[in-house]
């Protein structure tokens, strides 16, 4: 078994909202204990699943906060900290240190296209905020800047930053920095988590994982023991539901209408931009969620 400061399978969780759009405490706390219940040693708050980009500084550090007093160290809470603003970013490092997280995730910064060197020094600025481990963020359709093979090998010498969450989508770039690091590696594509598993990676942070943690948990236990058709099998059965969430529409938005589905939260509700799912996604999504496989027909 990998040891991991973040824990091995996580979810990038949604942030649960009132119809009128506040945030849910009775709703954080029962996603919580919901993931505690489904496999979960860690959890991502205030990432792009939980509407970082359209929740204030203030909710999000309450959010966070919120997390950590629920999961009682139950699990390992990161927080998102990321912005296109350096001092911004170094910022809500330090207050998600305060509120109480055990790590942190920092994605890359979108729109200002920095250079790879302005990437390396933003990075390292933000690291150098707090004591806590940091796992940076490469999602380059999102962002517009991905993180080069050189800039994560530069990078990996800071003693904080110790993994990379990848939802770069591409393999052969992820087992070149795996062979020139230590950094631990997560899939951030749950359609590519086994891949990653396979080359190397140390867990995930899903998106899916919020109907599906079980399931990652076993293929993760799988892999340890060297059982791939196991994790294969697995994996192959997720398929309907990944895509299910993941394809027709935006992972925040069927995260949460999937949670409603389950009972595991009362209301979809998402801050514009983004809109509740139309009846056709969740056509799609409760089909998909009937096939789900039990653990011992996976």
């Amino acid at each position: 078994m990998t040891s991991s400061p973040f824990g091995r399978v996580l979810t990038a969780m949604v942030t649960p909202m009132s119809p009128g759009g506040a945030v849910d405490e009775a709703g954080v706390d029962a996603l919580v204990e919901h993931l505690l219940a489904t496999g979960h040693d860690g959890v991502v708050v205030n990432g792009t699943t939980g509407e970082a980009s359209t929740l204030t500084d203030d909710e999000s550090v309450a959010v966070v906060r919120r997390v950590v007093e629920a999961a009682a160290g139950r699990l390992r809470v990161v927080a998102g900290c990321g912005s296109n603003d350096t001092a911004h970013a170094a910022l809500m490092a330090r207050r998600m240190a305060e509120a109480g997280a055990d790590g942190l995730l920092l994605v890359s910064p979108y729109y200002n296209k920095p250079t790879q060197a302005g990437l390396v020094a933003h990075c390292r600025a933000v690291a150098d905020a707090t004591d806590l481990p940091v796992m940076l963020y490469d999602i380059p359709g999102r962002t517009a800047v991905a993180f080069a093979h050189d800039t994560l090998v530069e990078l990996a010498a800071h003693p904080n930053i110790v993994a990379v969450k990848d939802a770069k989508g591409d393999l052969a770039a992820s087992t070149r920095v795996l062979a020139a690091t230590d950094l631990l590696w997560f899939s951030g594509e749950d359609a590519l988590t086994l891949p990653l598993l396979a080359i190397g990676a140390v867990g995930t942070v899903s998106v899916v994982g919020h109907v599906t943690g079980s399931h990652y948990r076993a293929m993760v236990e799988a892999v340890d023991r060297g059982d791939l058709a196991e994790a294969t099998r697995i994996h192959r059965g997720l398929v309907p539901v990944v895509d299910a969430i993941m394809s027709p529409s935006q992972g925040a938005i069927m995260a949460k209408a999937a949670l409603v589905e389950l009972g595991v939260i009362e209301h979809a509700t998402v801050r514009l931009p983004l809109v509740e799912s139309p009846p056709e996604h969740l056509e799609a999504l409760r089909s998909a969620l009937a096939t789900l496989p039990t653990l011992k027909d996976a």
